[in-house]
């Protein structure tokens, strides 16, 4: 499997310097906006693309990320929503456990199912513990996943399923709000996790400005996950990568 990826998270969270990923859903995207969004994202200095979503009904996921690769040297990082949501063809996966809900499918069920394909894709592997964070309306996750968000107000649930996880093994906590959330993860619920975490923490959802990410990035988090608001703007690429690189020393 190659590796360096989650290295190089790790060397980043070490050094208290942030990151932004550029979440793109092949379902949602052009070929002409896949350009477009690829040379901001390369003019900004974003450093990581996540590609996937929580369904991906076309065909497009291998036709997206080569395309990306052949416009970027910036690695493309698997966000799948389904055990067949895999391309040999990105540089790393996030293989999720949804930590924050009860449905055994999502927790190692799918896993089982999709172990031996992963094995075989030759990726770098990233055991991910995958909390969803209400955010204040439904999201296709929670749908999907037939499981309840962590109520947006319930700091200690979040905080110990995140031990939970850490200590489980996982390599990465990402607190998601969802696609379209109407409020973003709060600062308190994202500074509380931070501090008793040592794994790389990731934050997405509802983030929709540059002051936003630049005050989670504060509060805690390690790298900043948008698509939404990209999808609507991708000129906010440009500001949001600016916010979250001038992050520097996040808990004084």
């Amino acid at each position: 499997m190659q590796q360096g990826i989650y290295q190089h998270i790790e060397k980043q969270k070490s050094a208290r310097q942030k990151s932004f990923a550029v979440l793109i859903d092949p379902d949602k995207v052009r070929p002409g906006q896949l350009k477009q969004l690829t040379q901001l994202a390369n003019d900004a200095g974003v450093d990581y693309f996540l590609v996937g979503g929580s369904l991906v009904i076309s065909n497009h996921l291998d036709e997206c990320i080569l395309a990306i690769k052949e416009q970027s040297d910036i690695p493309v990082i698997l966000f799948p929503g389904s055990p067949s949501q895999i391309s040999k063809h990105a540089d790393a996966l996030l293989y999720l456990s949804l930590i924050s809900g009860r449905n055994p499918e999502l927790l190692i069920g799918q896993h089982v199912i999709s172990a031996p394909f992963v094995k075989q894709s030759g990726l770098e592997i990233m055991s991910t513990g995958y909390m969803v964070i209400d955010g204040g309306a439904p999201t296709t996750v929670s749908y999907i996943s037939n499981a309840s968000p962590i109520p947006a107000d319930k700091n200690e649930i979040a905080l110990c399923t995140a031990l939970a996880g850490e200590m489980l093994g996982m390599k990465l906590i990402y607190m998601d709000a969802g696609s379209g959330a109407r409020k973003a993860i709060s600062e308190e619920m994202i500074s509380i996790v931070a501090s008793q975490i040592s794994v790389p923490l990731i934050v997405g959802g509802g983030i929709t400005d540059p002051e936003k990410a630049y005050r989670n990035c504060r509060a805690g988090a390690d790298i900043i996950v948008v698509g939404n608001a990209i999808e609507k703007d991708p000129s906010l690429i440009r500001e949001m990568s600016a916010a979250i690189h001038a992050v520097g020393v996040i808990r004084e």
